[in-house]
């Protein structure tokens, strides 16, 4: 963080500089630490929102750790595997299946347009 550069323009009595080296003075580490992780205020201001939300959710959970439980899920960027996503073989069986009961009655509308 270029210190120097604030201290000298804060040091000339700028007024707006003079409190950004105030603000930077007392949160230096918080500062330090959003420029390090890369994390914006819009992205902060989503979790703390999705927390909220959650937590009003979880009025009714019979412990607390059911609410944890569902703060990970939602603020994580994990996608586990629903139930019916597991079936990817029977899944592409019926699609099969479908295609040619589709292309079946193609060719029978087709027999009967011909009038065979």
């Amino acid at each position: 963080m270029p210190d120097g550069w604030l201290h000298r323009a804060a040091y000339r009595e700028i007024g707006p500089v003079v409190a950004v080296e105030k603000k930077v003075g007392r949160r230096r580490a918080d500062v330090v630490a959003a420029v390090a992780l890369g994390i914006g205020n819009g992205r902060v201001e989503s979790i703390n929102n999705k927390i909220k939300v959650t937590a009003r959710m979880g009025y009714g959970f019979r412990n607390a750790g059911n609410l944890v439980a569902l703060l990970m899920l939602r603020c994580s960027d994990g996608h586990p595997a629903l139930p019916w996503e597991d079936r990817g073989e029977e899944r592409r069986k019926v699609d099969e299946r479908r295609r040619r009961d589709r292309e079946r009655d193609r060719k029978r509308r087709r027999k009967v347009a011909r009038g065979n």
